[in-house]
């Protein structure tokens, strides 16, 4: 059965299903997942100038709310992880990008690489995925895709 169709209007009748849906990235009729992470560039840009530490407490912050944001939104769309909730994947990004210089082919080859690990979800993500279910169950798999893209990237950024 194909996730139901969600109304504009319906989205932006909550804040939390208008942060679940990545303030609308996720509406969009073909792939939702890319187009929410396209979102995380600008919050990555914006949170990249805080110190290490308040951005890896902003990272925190973002995931313990996006369990609440993308449970909420799950049990109200009747879907256990409707395409359209993508606040995971922009807490998956800037997961990712933690660390990494600012420069347009580091957010380049992060959005690609994250982006990689979070369609195709090497073990362990797929094991990690098929085991919890709910807004944590959302949230992990790509926690774990940015960290993997996150230890490629710096691995990369050792050689270049």
């Amino acid at each position: 059965m194909a996730p139901r169709k969600i109304l504009v209007s319906e989205a932006l009748s909550s804040p939390i299903h208008f942060l679940a849906l990545g303030f609308g990235a996720g509406l969009a009729p073909k792939a939702p997942g890319t187009f929410g992470t396209l979102v995380a560039i600008p919050i990555f840009l914006l949170l990249q100038f805080l110190p290490p530490l308040l951005y890896g407490l902003a990272l925190i912050a973002s995931f313990a709310v996006g369990i609440y944001l993308c449970d909420v939104t799950a049990k109200n769309l009747g879907v256990e992880d409707h395409p359209a909730i993508v606040w995971d994947e922009i807490v998956g990004f800037l997961v990712c990008m933690l660390g990494l210089p600012l420069s347009w082919f580091w957010i380049l080859a992060g959005f690609c690489l994250f982006r990689f690990f979070d369609i195709l979800k090497p073990w362990p993500i797929s094991w990690v995925e098929r085991r919890f279910s709910g807004g944590f169950g959302i949230m992990i798999d790509d926690l774990l895709a940015g960290i993997f893209a996150s230890i490629f990237l710096h691995g990369l950024h050792q050689w270049v």
